[in-house]
């Protein structure tokens, strides 16, 4: 099994990144007053899953690596709550929701795995 060299090649980075940008496009559409509030919170947690894992693939101890693998995870969580909290008030619709729910539980699997792998 040849060994990866590049957070790049992650897949746990690919897909939190692809999350990432789904969480931009859907918040364009929120309401102009919450740019500064859950528009911006929402986006700097998705951007932060992937600067996590990539900052961890970086780092050369596995306490280290887990540290930020583990912040990614928290970043995610922090997404979720505020994309229940978006369709509470309104900004988000429940087909929007699922779908972008769906989508943090396979970055969430993703992440638990590359610990889990990372730990052994």
């Amino acid at each position: 099994m040849a060994s990866i060299t590049s957070f790049e090649n992650l897949t746990v980075w690919q897909e939190s990144q692809l999350f990432a940008v789904d969480v931009y496009k859907i918040t364009k559409h929120f309401p102009k007053e919450e740019i500064f509030a859950i528009t911006s919170q929402l986006r700097r947690a998705a951007s932060s899953i992937s600067a996590n894992i990539a900052e961890g693939f970086g780092r050369s101890s596995t306490k280290d690596k887990l540290h930020f693998y583990t912040m990614a995870y928290g970043s995610l969580l922090e997404v979720k709550n505020f994309l229940y909290l978006s369709e509470k008030l309104g900004y988000l619709q429940k087909s929007d929701l699922d779908l972008l729910i769906n989508h943090s539980i396979s970055c969430q699997k993703l992440i638990n795995a590359f610990k889990s792998g990372l730990s052994k």
